[in-house]
């Protein structure tokens, strides 16, 4: 068996994924309004249309598709498709966000050890798969044993500080 090393590239985070597009201006439209991605700077040296977007400590790279009449579109909502995935604050708000938009999605529920987590999945207007989700309820527990940790940063600094005394 090969020994696992722990960081072989020496990889800091992700930067951002790549997504072809049959329209740039209709995916930044959908990225902005619906995910809150904010369009950003792209290198001007760049000889081909795209769109560099960015949020949440990750960017989204809009590429126009030479041929967009021959990208196929996915139409079933399917939650074990390729997907990016987000956390949020309150799935309900969320769902409601969605059903305001008109947005189709799709909602599941995975239970592990008698922690639930809710999930939304829903398309992009290429269809690549989005999910919104409350992850960080499902801790992330390592295979090799090592320390125990969760999706978010935050949420794990906030586990790692001592709870406030409140006196009554």
């Amino acid at each position: 068996m090969k020994e696992i090393v722990g960081n072989p590239l020496h990889l800091t985070s992700l930067n951002h994924i790549s997504l072809v597009c049959s329209s740039v201006e209709e995916s930044i439209n959908f990225y902005q309004n619906v995910l809150g991605f904010v369009p950003i700077r792209r290198p001007d040296s760049f000889d081909f249309n795209g769109a560099w977007l960015f949020s949440y400590g990750i960017g989204i790279h809009l590429l126009q598709s030479d041929d967009p009449e021959k990208m196929p579109k996915k139409k079933e909502i399917n939650p074990k498709d390729n997907h990016i995935s987000f956390q949020c604050e309150s799935m309900g708000a969320v769902e409601k966000k969605l059903k305001e938009m008109g947005m189709e999605y799709t909602r599941q529920k995975v239970v592990e050890g008698g922690i639930e987590v809710d999930q939304l999945f829903f398309h992009d207007p290429d269809g690549f798969m989005i999910e919104i989700c409350n992850c960080d309820n499902l801790p992330v527990i390592p295979l090799a044993g090592q320390m125990l940790r969760t999706c978010s940063r935050l949420n794990l600094q906030m586990k790692q500080q001592p709870m406030p005394v409140v006196k009554l």
